[in-house]
């Protein structure tokens, strides 16, 4: 068996083809809040190396009781910075490319989306959210989507029907 190092469990669990596969593909994850943080600390422990987090935000107090990076020690830092420092602790052979951009219709031709084998959106403002499925979309990349909405508090205001219809 080849000498996977911290992956050795994993590879003998899913096998050393999967293990490779795993370390080889390229994810971009936009917005690393309370669902993306640990979605990243998730792709990196499992053996995903190639990882870009975008996130225009800075850690503040009221993250720390559920983004990963979040701490006393890095209130004020770029949350993509202090996530990648702790991504790098977890494997430092990691190829993190740390993004501090908000996505948006305005900014969405500065990421080549198809030049990554997946993408993940944890973005809260579900402006950018559909404008990234669309982008995704037209990129031919698949796209995993929290679907959740940061900070919107009333879930009897949303409305479910087919997400193939979705307009911006």
């Amino acid at each position: 068996m080849e000498d996977f190092g911290i992956f050795n469990r994993s590879a003998m669990l899913i096998g050393e083809n999967a293990q490779k596969a795993i370390g080889e593909i390229s994810v971009i994850l936009f917005g690393v809040g309370g669902v993306g943080s640990w979605c990243a600390e998730a792709l990196v422990r499992s053996g995903v190396r190639r990882l870009t987090i975008v996130d225009s935000d800075r850690v503040c107090e009221s993250n720390v009781n559920r983004q990963l990076m979040a701490t006393s020690r890095t209130i004020g830092e770029v949350k993509v910075d202090a996530l990648k420092e702790r991504l790098l602790q977890i494997n430092p052979d990691a190829e993190i490319t740390a993004l501090p951009m908000r996505f948006s219709a305005d900014t969405a031709q500065e990421f080549m989306l198809d030049k990554y084998d997946y993408i993940i959106d944890a973005i809260d403002s579900l402006s950018s959210k559909i404008e990234l499925i669309v982008r995704a979309t037209e990129a031919g990349v698949p796209i995993i989507s929290a679907m959740g909405a940061g900070n919107k508090l009333d879930p009897t205001a949303f409305e479910v029907s087919d997400i193939s219809k979705t307009s911006v």
